[in-house]
């Protein structure tokens, strides 16, 4: 690789992303370094890029944020108008959602994905159930937007990318798998079709199923608790940064349970 992945921020706004969970995630990583990392909810990718793997499934039931990913692989460039403006933000949201449900032009859909993304308010990824991207103009001073992801490019081509349910994934019996699904609250929407509970019990079993080393990642909920206790999981408690709010003094830490089997 030409480029040092430690270098590489992810390349999107993630509300949730774990980065902060890097520094444990390496200690139970290390012990497995040629594993094939699979990720079933890659989200924003800041656990691959801090773990540095030399192979990767990367997995998101989101196909938007999935095909901006494989257009980096090609070597995405932007050309679409890029301004911090509340009326071209409705304007590109518009077009996105268009072209997005029609699914046309791939490449164009990944360049307005990325500036809704960064645009967008505070880094929420959230479609409606008709399939519409949803997220209100954000509200900031000023944006650097990038004009190209080639810096990206030799990272990603490396890795395989899907889009699919987790359970249809193909995994090799020494998969390292990490997977930080949607959080067990009221608000599950980051998809059009949704996280459930019934969701939540169909990964644990398949998480439990899995032979290799398996870390699972969510809010502490009594009902999640329960759940991987019952499935024979370790379980490590840690303060998690919430980040939603605009407002740093509105971002306050909430219980994360780090779940593990086999590492």
């Amino acid at each position: 690789m030409t480029v040092e992945i430690k270098s590489l921020r992810p390349p999107l706004k993630w509300a949730g992303g774990k980065r902060w969970l890097i520094p444990q995630l390496e200690k139970l990583w290390a012990k497995h370094p040629h594993s094939r990392l699979v990720e079933p909810f890659c989200g924003g990718l800041s656990v691959a890029l801090g773990l540095q793997p030399k192979t990767a499934l990367l997995n998101d039931v989101n196909p938007a944020l999935i095909n901006f990913y494989q257009q980096i692989q090609r070597g995405l460039r932007l050309d679409v108008e890029l301004e911090n403006d509340e009326t071209l933000y409705y304007q590109h949201r518009d077009e996105f959602n268009s072209i997005n449900r029609a699914g046309l032009s791939p490449n164009k859909t990944a360049q307005l994905f990325y500036y809704l993304n960064r645009t967008g308010y505070n880094g929420l990824c959230r479609f409606n159930k008709s399939g519409g991207y949803n997220v209100p103009f954000g509200r900031y001073k000023k944006i650097n937007y990038q004009q190209d992801f080639l810096h990206y490019q030799s990272v990603l081509v490396e890795w395989q990318f899907a889009n699919k349910d987790f359970a249809a994934l193909a995994l090799q019996k020494t998969d390292f798998i990490y997977a930080d699904p949607p959080y067990d609250v009221p608000f599950r929407q980051y998809a059009q079709q949704g996280f459930s509970w019934d969701d939540q019990v169909r990964l644990a079993e398949w998480l439990a199923d899995h032979q290799g080393p398996v870390v699972l990642s969510n809010q502490a909920t009594e009902q999640i608790v329960k759940l991987y206790k019952r499935l024979g999981f370790k379980l490590k408690y840690l303060d998690a940064p919430r980040r939603i709010s605009c407002k740093a003094s509105g971002r306050k830490a909430v219980k994360e349970v780090l779940a593990t089997r086999g590492v």
